[in-house]
């Protein structure tokens, strides 16, 4: 067991707890550095495709997760990332400034649209979201002349300081390009929680009328935390849809938003490692399910068993854990680290709102 005494307050907002947590990082990044090496083409590719997951799911879990507001939206700024970067990526701007702009134009519109969302609360601001995602699909279409409507559009290749990379060509190029995209994506996540901006994201959180009270300036704190939200998943969107090689807009439907946040409920709200765990769920549960249905249904297709599977998943983590995986590994850890003096009830949850916040 490790104690930790902490003397001042630079000790509690240091990226690493102590040495020990820093060494396991760090053997994780050189894991992760060392898999192409390690596994074959397919399973990289796999690998490439949860690291994509997780940089969209660590943008919703921003937002519901370290700021509370729930969003079915996300899907539409993910195609918004896609579209901006290819459109510019065809106009022969280099691929790092057409994939930075990309996440800033999206971070930009995602603020504009929450300035008069954010006014809802609750299933309210879900609703309208999911409303926002379903009318993406209808604009792709409309907008033909830029997204080639229902026909889409087929990914340029990368062309990263001269050096080209293809999925098929260079799928160990393209994992870790991914993997330094994630790597940035979650320092900079991580810094924000140590910001003042990221407590105030805490804060509203927990309770809008004690941020308020404590100086925090809510609409603004809210429209910010969307803003960063929205810019991240965006890059999400634009690495989904230049892996993918080709996207329409059936690629970015409203499902994609309910399997992000499937992703970091089941994962964990509100962890960063929850956004990693529930990656690897979504990216490997349909090739789980595939290869069940070859051993056992002969090849037979289920209609609707993929999304059939992701409910009933989604259903027993609210009931039973919903803290997610990270949250049921942090109890294994902790009865560990404290047995036999572990108490039942340890975990149990707490009311995190005021009596006057119950309806809103």
């Amino acid at each position: 067991m490790r104690f930790h005494f902490k003397t001042d307050y630079d000790q509690d907002i240091r990226l690493f707890e102590d040495g020990w947590t820093f060494s396991l990082y760090a053997a994780l990044l050189v894991l992760a550095l060392a898999l192409p090496l390690m596994i074959d083409p397919f399973f990289l590719g796999e690998a490439t495709n949860v690291l994509i997951w997780a940089i969209a799911g660590l943008g919703l879990m921003l937002l519901t997760g370290q700021t509370g507001q729930v969003s079915l939206g996300h899907s539409a700024f993910m195609a918004l990332g896609c579209y901006s970067c290819v459109l510019m990526m065809e106009a022969n701007v280099p691929f790092v400034l057409a994939f930075l702009l990309a996440g800033v134009i999206t971070g930009v519109v995602g603020a504009l649209i929450a300035i008069p969302a954010l006014k809802l609360h609750g299933v309210y601001l879900a609703i309208a979201t999911l409303a926002l995602a379903i009318l993406a699909d209808d604009i792709i279409v409309l907008l033909k002349e830029w997204t080639d409507g229902v026909n889409g559009k087929m990914s340029p290749p990368i062309d990263l300081f001269g050096y080209e990379i293809s999925r098929w060509n260079n799928p160990i190029e393209w994992y870790y390009l991914t993997l330094a995209v994630v790597l940035m994506v979650t320092l900079f996540y991580r810094n924000l929680l140590r910001a003042p901006l990221g407590r105030a994201f805490a804060a509203v959180r927990d309770s809008e009328i004690s941020a308020q009270a404590m100086g925090v300036n809510v609409a603004q704190t809210k429209t910010i935390a969307f803003g960063i939200s929205c810019a991240i998943t965006g890059l999400g969107g634009a690495l989904m849809g230049l892996f993918a090689g080709a996207f329409n807009n059936e690629t970015f439907n409203f499902l994609l938003s309910i399997q992000l946040l499937m992703m970091i409920v089941v994962g964990g709200l509100g962890f960063i490692h929850g956004a990693f765990l529930g990656a690897v769920v979504i990216a490997f549960l349909p090739q789980v399910l595939s290869m069940t249905t070859d051993l056992f249904g002969r090849g037979v297709a289920i209609p609707g068993l993929e999304s059939g599977v992701f409910g009933v998943i989604l259903i027993l983590f609210i009931l039973f854990e919903p803290m997610g995986l990270y949250g049921r590994w942090l109890k294994i850890r902790t009865f560990l680290e404290l047995f036999p003096f572990a108490r039942k009830d340890m975990f149990k949850r707490q009311k995190s709102y005021l009596k006057t916040e119950r309806l809103r």
